[in-house]
């Protein structure tokens, strides 16, 4: 069996004559974190977005769990997307649904099956993972920054996922609210052994998470390993991109 949990192939992708994915080639091994980095406008955006089907490749495929994601049709589309959760860049909690609501909306939709009182015991199972007991009736106004964005990856991880892609999930955060975000992508792993794909550009939260830093620059990856591995590139951008920071810092 592969240790791939996703895999891209010669992914292209333009919109116009913006040619925005050039050929990428890219594998997420199982339970590992991955961060793919890059500039603003680098694509990392759309190619999150073929992940999950969301986007179609001009050229290219993208395999979940081997199968072709292209080649799939409505039901086994949504079938696949089970396998995902998703944290958005700001949460996106609903703002009139207290935390069980949002929370338990997954289940809601997708599971009719269960009763009332199993939702609520599943609810307060993901919340506690994330030291978030109690708070079932709070809604999102009366939540911290780094509260809010716990309970998006319980709502994220509600319907026990095995990938969880985290979308820019440290942008406009303070230091202290990135590092919980941080230690919640860390604790995600360890604790459910998901594979995880995190969109972004904050430097140092990619080499706090990281197993594997992806580069994409130009349309292409053109760095990847470790972080200490993509640290020592001698890509003239990725070079300058991480030096910039490590000088400020």
């Amino acid at each position: 069996m592969s240790n791939e949990t996703i895999r891209v192939e010669e992914l292209y992708k333009s919109f116009g004559d913006n040619h925005v994915l050039k050929g990428v080639d890219l594998a997420f091994p199982k339970g590992t974190t991955t961060v793919i980095l890059g500039g603003s406008g680098s694509g990392k955006s759309v190619l999150m977005k073929h992940l999950i089907g969301l986007l179609q490749p001009d050229q290219g495929r993208v395999l979940v769990d081997g199968d072709d994601i292209a080649q799939l049709d409505g039901i086994e589309l949504t079938s696949l997307r089970a396998k995902f959760g998703m944290v958005f860049q700001w949460a996106a909690l609903f703002d009139s649904m207290n935390v069980l609501e949002n929370v338990a909306f997954p289940l809601r939709e997708h599971r009719k099956d269960l009763s009332e009182d199993e939702i609520r015991s599943r609810v307060a199972d993901k919340l506690a993972l994330f030291d978030l007991r109690g708070v079932e009736q709070k809604y999102p106004a009366d939540l911290s920054g780094g509260m809010r964005k716990r309970v998006g990856l319980a709502r994220a991880i509600i319907m026990d996922p095995t990938i969880v892609l985290y979308d820019e999930p440290t942008t406009g955060l303070d230091p202290i609210t990135t590092d919980y975000v941080d230690e919640m992508i860390k604790q995600a792993k360890s604790s459910l052994g998901v594979t995880s794909v995190v969109i972004s550009h904050d430097i140092a939260s990619a080499f706090n998470v990281a197993d594997y830093i992806a580069f994409l620059y130009g349309g292409h990856i053109v760095a990847y390993g470790s972080p200490s591995a993509v640290k020592e590139s001698s890509h003239p951008f990725v070079h300058q991109f991480l030096s910039t920071w490590f000088r400020k810092n």
